[in-house]
């Protein structure tokens, strides 16, 4: 009698691991079916909240299911990650990952924080915004990304972050490293308080993103002076990058990206990754997004793992001018 049972409980199970394993199989092959919750880490509003539902409805023309938008602000955009990152890697959590701020966030031992990297799959880069130096357009010190310089070696002067740690941060620091500069961070809570400050006179220099800082150059309140990538801005062709000025070392960049949980399949990444392809390189979105001053950059998981690590490096780089 045991043995009997003991047969029936074995066939049970193995036809239930079986009923189990044809599931998970059914799932991977109709992903996605159901909604999928794309988290933003910012308030809605902002820079990234505003490219998220830009690209909103053509990635769910790719995926033919809804995206919704959930924005989880606070904790310096830590709130979000950190539920990003202790979801369930089904495919149906994904969200914005916002580089270098991420990496600083983690890396800072102040935090404690036990998230890296390795707690992401890159999906797909969507933004790249090039940092820029902007300057008030009557200061009678300085009128060039050079004289800025050259002013700052032999004198203390200030300029604005959007906080600790941001790449804004960063490039200050590097200024300082770099070429001898004597320029104290002013920490902010974003660019429209910053850009205040030093329309108001209370900061010299206004350090931010392109994005930023274009309409506020274009309509004559600041004159940008650097773009900080290889190469020149669209939205500011007339203005230097700082290799072409002689400051080589001083890169920044602000990477908008999406990604899920570590863990999620080889299968649903795939799917993940042509959906978003498609959307971010559809003409309609990029043109609505630079209507916005937000350079769209492609880049696939691969390419946006190496671009994170990267940015990893050079924020290690800094480690030691971060107090880390």
């Amino acid at each position: 009698m045991f043995k009997k049972h003991f047969y029936f409980l074995t066939i049970g199970v193995i036809l239930l691991l079986a009923a189990c394993s044809n599931t998970t199989a059914q799932e991977e092959d109709n992903y996605p079916n159901k909604p999928i919750e794309l988290i933003v880490s910012y308030a809605a509003g902002g820079g990234t909240d505003t490219g998220a539902r830009i690209l909103q409805p053509y990635l769910e023309e790719e995926l033919g299911v809804s995206v919704n938008i959930i924005n989880k602000p606070g904790g310096a955009g830590w709130v979000g990650w950190a539920d990003l990152a202790k979801a369930d890697p089904d495919g149906y959590t994904i969200g914005y990952i916002n580089s270098p701020n991420i990496i600083t966030g983690y890396l800072d031992p102040k935090f404690n924080r036990s998230q890296s990297l390795d707690s992401f799959q890159p999906i797909a880069n969507h933004v790249l915004d090039p940092g820029v130096i902007a300057i008030k357009p009557n200061d009678e010190r300085f009128s060039t990304i050079e004289e800025l310089v050259e002013y700052a070696q032999d004198n203390k002067i200030t300029a604005t972050t959007s906080g600790v740690g941001s790449n804004d941060h960063m490039a200050i620091l590097k200024l300082n490293k770099f070429y001898d500069t004597n320029i104290t961070p002013v920490h902010t809570k974003g660019a429209a308080e910053g850009s205040a400050q030093v329309l108001g006179d209370h900061v010299d220099v206004f350090v931010a993103k392109v994005g930023e800082a274009a309409n506020l150059h274009n309509n004559g309140e600041l004159k940008a002076v650097a773009v900080m990538t290889e190469e020149r801005s669209p939205f500011l062709e007339e203005v230097p990058t700082m290799e072409e000025s002689g400051y080589p070392e001083v890169t920044s960049r602000s990477a908008r990206g999406i990604a899920a949980p570590t863990g999620l399949s080889e299968e649903k990444l795939e799917v993940l990754n042509n959906a978003f392809e498609k959307a971010i390189k559809k003409q309609q979105q990029v043109e609505e997004m630079e209507a916005q001053g937000l350079q769209v950059k492609h880049l696939g998981p691969e390419e946006y793992e190496s671009m994170l690590k990267e940015d990893e490096s050079s924020v290690k780089d800094l480690s030691d001018l971060l107090g880390y």
